[in-house]
């Protein structure tokens, strides 16, 4: 991006369809800075397609479709779009386009009326890896508002220098439908199929409490799930019930979805894999219509932990974290999938001292020479130049069958008892889910803290947004047969 804020016209508006998966969109109408109006059926705002702006400049765009972004963004500044369509019925979701090679930071908020106005949605914007280093950000919008609105797109940030760059804005509304798995769409086989739409139970917002499922569609979708004949073993593969995901590292912020929904900068810092739109605001509904960084590109899942930092740089896990979909239970074969929209937390930030509770300190060193001593403070082990460090994190595999969240994000999971079976109080056996990260440190791991505090705190965050259909067709052919498959499904 240049360093001198430049003073060319904004050319009319250049429209780029952009998908979105599962939403069908409303039609947005703008007036361009030559007044002319402009018309596209996919919701789409050019953001250089402003009626007033200040402190914005346009540039000729590296992102996909070309044309033009706005750049030169920094805190206070904004753009003001006439006659936007905010639609009439369905859950409003609102999406930003952005890059940025700042590492100061900032939020982009997109406001009714004024600057001042309604707030429709908030982004966090961190460094994406460069000014013409685009990602698209979505939030599922609670305002009210409906029909031709004035939106501003309002600035904010700690310091006084440039920060992000804005290519497009977009708003779709989202009616509710059934998916694979239902009544319906299970039973099947192995068919599988694009994304399809989230199911009528799933929250417009994020909830928090004990939000529940739909308890006659969770029965019709179980007992759809059990009619599904399995895939025919073949190739005499291992006897393990697990498959996996290959997810690699989003992005990161300070958001939590789970624990503080809908408060952006709320929690410390978090390192995502997987689903590349997981914001504070993140609710079902958006993930499911957000994409991934996963290998299989059907599970939407967000995946989060706290940030690991050495001496206070970041430093990311290396490579793809495998997220492990296993059973550790007896009888694997009455594993179900879990809803879509069910969160659960593992482990706790708050514990800051080893405890007896299999809490404690679990990185290891993996590979030839294993652990070769401790670090001073002795949190972390210190490894062989031929292995690396790794922390594996597992939930609870029991699920009591009603609830989608509880207060402390845990009491509505267990763990299978000492007779390897769920317990009466969660009796529904679901995937038993298995980070396993690996950083590249080994013979230096001294200066290690997490943004949560000491090694002690390490914990994980999952928020299930698979495709219904492939994670069914996962969990009867491969779990419930007891067998090894791999990411794509497969013996």
């Amino acid at each position: 991006m240049p360093t001198q804020r430049q003073t060319r016209r904004r050319t009319l508006l250049a429209l780029l369809a952009v998908p979105v998966v599962g939403a069908v969109a409303t039609t947005v109408i703008v007036t361009t800075t030559a007044g002319a109006e402009q018309s596209d059926t996919t919701g789409l705002v050019q953001a250089e397609a402003w009626s007033a702006q200040s402190g914005a400049r346009t540039e000729n765009t590296g992102d996909t479709g070309g044309g033009k972004n706005v750049g030169w963004l920094a805190d206070g500044d904004w753009m003001r779009y006439d006659g936007v369509d905010l639609g009439g019925t369905g859950s409003l979701t609102a999406g930003v386009r952005v890059a940025a090679a700042s590492r100061a930071g900032g939020t982009v908020e997109l406001r009714a009326g004024t600057q001042t106005g309604e707030l429709i949605a908030s982004y966090p914007v961190g460094y994406t890896g460069g000014w013409q280093a685009w990602t698209t950000k979505t939030a599922v919008s609670a305002t009210a508002l409906t029909g031709r609105q004035t939106v501003f797109v309002v600035l904010r940030s700690d310091q006084a220098g440039d920060f992000v760059n804005v290519n497009w804005l977009q708003f779709t509304r989202t009616p509710t439908a059934t998916v694979p798995g239902s009544p319906t769409g299970a039973g099947t086989g192995g068919a599988t199929g694009g994304a399809t739409k989230p199911p009528t139970s799933t929250p417009p917002a994020p909830q928090t409490g004990w939000p529940a499922v739909d308890p006659a569609k969770q029965a019709a979708d179980t007992a759809a799930f059990f009619a599904r004949k399995p895939k025919p073993v073949t190739n005499n593969p291992v006897k393990v019930p697990e498959f996996n995901a290959q997810c690699t590292v989003s992005h990161h912020n300070n958001d939590d979805p789970i624990v503080f929904p809908g408060l952006a900068g709320a929690a410390h810092n978090h390192t995502f894999f997987g689903n590349r739109t997981t914001d504070a605001n993140s609710t079902a509904e958006s993930l499911f219509a957000g994409n991934t960084t996963c290998n299989p590109t059907g599970d939407h899942s967000a995946y989060w932990i706290p940030t690991l930092y050495q001496n206070g740089k970041v430093v990311d896990p290396k490579g793809a974290v495998t997220v492990y979909y296993g059973s550790r239970l007896k009888d694997p074969s009455r594993t179900q999938p879990f809803p879509l929209g069910l969160r659960m937390i593992a482990g706790d930030a708050k514990t800051q001292t080893d405890t007896p509770d299999k809490q404690g300190n679990h990185f290891w060193c993996a590979g030839i020479g294993g652990a070769t001593g401790r670090t001073p403070d002795g949190e972390y082990p210190v490894c062989a130049p031929t292995a690396e460090l790794v922390r594996q994190i597992t939930f609870p595999d029991c699920w009591d069958g009603v609830h989608l969240d509880s207060p402390d994000h845990k009491s509505h999971m267990a763990n299978g008892d000492y007779t390897g079976a769920c317990p009466k109080t969660h009796p529904v056996p679901i995937p038993s889910v298995s980070f396993v990260i690996a950083y590249p440190l080994n013979t230096n791991t001294t200066g290690i803290t997490l943004s949560s505090g000491n090694g002690y705190s390490m914990h994980a965050d999952f928020f299930n947004a698979w495709e219904p259909e492939e994670l069914a067709r996962r969990v009867r052919d491969c779990l419930d047969q007891g067998y090894k498959c791999n990411s794509a499904g497969n013996f």
